[in-house]
């Protein structure tokens, strides 16, 4: 792979991550000003390492954002590290609340939510690009696009279908989001390699 596509692919993932602990703090941050004091103060220091982590993360990132391929594999290493962390954060926190099932879900639609404007984002960012292409090398990014969406529809309607189910563990939730993360991982990287190719 390029050094450019790393880059793209590496930005893209970032940012999905990002969007993820954003909407994850602001499901959180409303959600412990209903807490009784107690539960609060607990939920508010999970928030505060949320914060920090994100803040890390958003700054490693403009940090290695031209970086060369290798410190772009470095920084993606450290920055998995960061996102254990923040997951870590969000256990404490639902831990905080006694694992409510209004606040397990409300984080679970926020990070479902963030999820699909990521997955709308690369199947728009795709198919602007296939404008840019001949005719001759437009099938090409049209047949990624096409490949993107049934990804997207099929991570969409798994995350539905658990969302409606609603009764489901805060590790089956995660477990959800995990594997919809690595499929939105896999799409861009096809999407990046798509566009190498018909440049």
């Amino acid at each position: 792979m390029s050094s450019q596509s790393s880059l793209h692919t590496y930005l893209d993932w970032a940012k999905e991550r990002l969007d993820e602990i954003d909407a994850t703090l602001a499901s959180f941050e409303h959600g412990a000003a209903k807490l009784q004091a107690d539960a609060r103060t607990k939920a508010e220091k999970s928030i505060t390492d949320m914060r920090t982590v994100r803040d890390d993360f958003y700054k490693a990132v403009r940090e290695h954002g031209q970086a060369s391929e290798a410190a772009i594999a470095q920084s993606k290493t450290a920055l998995q590290t960061q996102w254990a962390a923040f997951e870590s954060s969000v256990s404490s926190f639902l831990d905080a609340t006694d694992r409510q099932a209004k606040e397990q879900e409300a984080a679970f639609r926020a990070r479902a939510d963030a999820q699909r404007k990521a997955w709308k984002e690369a199947i728009d960012k795709l198919h602007k690009s296939a404008t840019n292409f001949a005719d001759s090398r437009r099938e090409e990014v049209e047949t990624a696009v096409k490949h993107i969406k049934v990804d997207a529809d099929a991570a969409k309607a798994k995350l539905e279908k658990l969302r409606k189910a609603g009764s489901e563990s805060w590790s089956a939730m995660q477990s959800a989001l995990a594997e919809t993360r690595v499929a939105l991982d896999k799409a861009n990287q096809a999407v990046h390699e798509s566009l190498k190719r018909a440049a």
